[in-house]
C-alpha cells in the first residue's frame, strides 16, 4: 500500500536525492529505495517489509523497479532544466509520466490515522513493486497542471545540483539555501575582487618602481 503523503511537491525532494544534492543517493539499492519511501511517509513499515521479504524472493523484480525509479528521477529533473534542449528532454520525461500513470492499476482508498488525520491510500493490484512510483508521479502532475514549473529552478550553484521550488515574489531566488549555497557564492566573489585589487595594487607598486628605477 502506498500513501499520498501531506508534503507539497514531494517530486523535488525525489529530485534531490541523488549526489551532490543529497549525501548519499537514496537510489543506490532497493533496500535504500524502500527506507527513502518510508522515510516520506509513502510506506509505512509494515508494506516497507513486506517489500524488502518479496525483493529477496524476486530480486528481478526489485532491480527492474530499482532501475524505473532512477530513469523517473532523470526524467523528473529535466522540468528544471532551462536551455534549447530542455522541450524535448521535457516531453520525453512527460511520456515517462504518463506510462507510469497509464499502466497503474489498484485501488484508491483515504485511512484514518491514530492521530486524527486522514491520508489517500493506493492499494496495486498484480505486480507486488507496482504503485511505488505513483504518489511521486502524481505529485510531479499536480505540480505541472498548477502551472508551477516556471518556478522551479536548479540552484545557481554548479556544485549543489539541488532543485527547488521558487517562493520569492519576483521569482528571482537563485540559490536552494541562502546560509549555504547563497553565502559561498558571496564569499567566492569577495575573494574574487580582493584577488583583482591586490593584482592591481602590486601592478601599481612595481611600475612605481620601474619608473623610480628609470628616473
Amino acid at each position: 500500500m502506498s500513501r499520498a503523503t501531506g508534503s507539497p511537491r514531494l517530486w523535488l525532494e525525489f529530485i534531490n536525492t541523488e549526489p551532490p544534492a543529497a549525501v548519499t543517493d537514496a537510489l543506490a539499492s532497493f533496500d535504500a529505495y524502500v527506507a527513502w519511501l518510508e522515510r516520506v511517509a509513502i510506506l509505512d513499515s509494515e508494506r516497507g517489509d513486506s517489500l524488502r521479504r518479496r525483493a529477496q524472493l524476486q530480486p528481478a523484480g526489485a532491480t527492474a523497479a530499482l532501475l524505473e525509479a532512477r530513469r523517473m528521477r532523470a526524467g523528473l529533473r529535466t522540468f528544471a532544466d532551462r536551455g534549447p534542449d530542455a522541450e524535448r528532454a521535457r516531453a520525453i520525461a512527460l511520456g515517462e509520466l504518463n506510462r507510469v500513470l497509464g499502466r497503474s492499476a489498484g485501488m484508491r482508498r483515504i485511512e484514518g490515522l491514530g492521530d486524527g488525520r486522514f491520508v489517500r491510500t493506493f492499494v496495486a493490484t498484480g505486480d507486488a513493486f507496482a504503485g511505488l512510483l505513483l504518489p511521486l508521479v502524481e505529485s510531479a502532475t499536480e505540480s505541472l497542471v498548477r502551472g508551477e514549473l516556471g518556478r522551479v529552478r536548479r540552484c545557481a550553484n554548479v556544485r549543489c545540483a539541488h532543485v527547488f521550488y521558487d517562493t520569492s515574489k519576483n521569482s528571482s531566488r537563485r540559490w536552494c539555501d541562502m546560509d549555504t549555497c547563497g553565502n559561498r557564492a558571496k564569499a567566492a566573489r569577495f575573494r574574487k575582487r580582493r584577488a583583482r585589487q591586490n593584482t592591481g595594487e602590486t601592478d601599481a607598486a612595481e611600475r612605481a618602481a620601474r619608473e623610480a628605477g628609470a628616473g
